[in-house]
């Protein structure tokens, strides 16, 4: 069984590790945060103290970082991945990040004899917890099917989309519907609220039919009962939203309602709400109509 290191121990992060090391694999991790990194000692795990020392002890390198630049610079800077891996060393890559960004970092590590896949996921914490995750990897098909077994063990689903930088067009793809999901959700709860029905009955009565989803699912009840403890921060879907648009405009492809959205959760980001889940999308509405939705 391959050794594996870990570059990220966050929301996603640590539980995906934990995962790792509940199927048997011997992890080597790293993270800036001493008690996350004590946990995972505790929990099995070896530690080291740069990303340069992981790689050199292990076959294969993820890394679950917060965006392009925090992954550029734990692989390609002082100290990095490149720095102390062995040619033949895979770095798989699951933070969510411009596309371009993984097709540049594929290609600086190919020139040292480093394989790469981009293979951003989808769930929030609680499918990190439970080993469920949708995982859409970008990357040579060979390696993805040399690794879909270690991908598996922390997601219910894996799927090879294309080259690299394939992964993170379809996280950018997931981002925007899951995005507008929240936001129509959020229309309609405050609609049916303000005009004095039940929103919890709404949800009841319209999970069921055609409007149902796995977005609604999971986020009415957070609105419903004001949970809005960070699964997927806001700042996050910031990040991801961003990232489509420039894309987008570099190929042609305008995408208004994406837009209309990263604006209201800039607006939350002012107001505080930079830290809070993505479900807090409602207060945005709520401020606008003067109501809050709640059981």
């Amino acid at each position: 069984m391959k050794k594996i290191g870990f570059i990220g121990l966050g929301i996603m992060g640590k539980p995906m590790s934990l995962n790792l090391i509940k199927a048997g694999y011997s992890l080597v991790v790293m993270d800036r945060n001493a008690k996350v990194v004590d946990e995972m000692k505790a929990a099995g795990a070896s530690v080291a103290a740069s990303p340069a020392e992981v790689a050199g002890q292990v076959d294969v390198v993820i890394t679950m970082l917060p965006n392009s630049p925090h992954v550029k610079e734990v692989v390609l800077g002082e100290n990095g991945v490149a720095e102390g891996a062995k040619p033949g060393t895979v770095v798989i890559d699951m933070s969510s990040i411009a596309p371009l960004v993984s097709r540049e970092i594929a290609a600086a590590l190919e020139k040292r004899g480093i394989s790469f896949l981009d293979a951003p996921v989808s769930g929030g914490e609680p499918k990190a917890i439970d080993g469920t995750l949708s995982v859409m990897v970008g990357g040579d098909k060979k390696l993805f099917d040399e690794h879909y077994d270690l991908l598996k063990t922390m997601a219910g689903s894996v799927v090879h989309t294309g080259d690299v930088g394939a992964g993170n067009i379809t996280k950018l793809a997931n981002q925007v519907i899951v995005a507008l999901n929240i936001a129509a959700l959020s229309e309609a709860l405050v609609l049916a609220n303000k005009a004095g029905v039940e929103p919890d009955l709404v949800f009841q009565a319209i999970r069921g039919g055609l409007a149902g989803s796995t977005v609604m699912e999971a986020k009415a009840p957070l609105m419903l009962d004001r949970k809005f403890d960070p699964g997927f921060r806001i700042d996050l879907h910031i990040k991801d939203l961003t990232n489509a648009l420039e894309t987008s405009h570099g190929i042609g492809v305008p995408l208004p309602l994406t837009a209309s959205v990263l604006e209201m959760m800039h607006a939350l980001k002012v107001d505080g709400l930079g830290s809070a889940d993505h479900s807090a999308l409602v207060q945005y509405y709520e401020k606008l109509a003067k109501t809050e939705v709640k059981r």
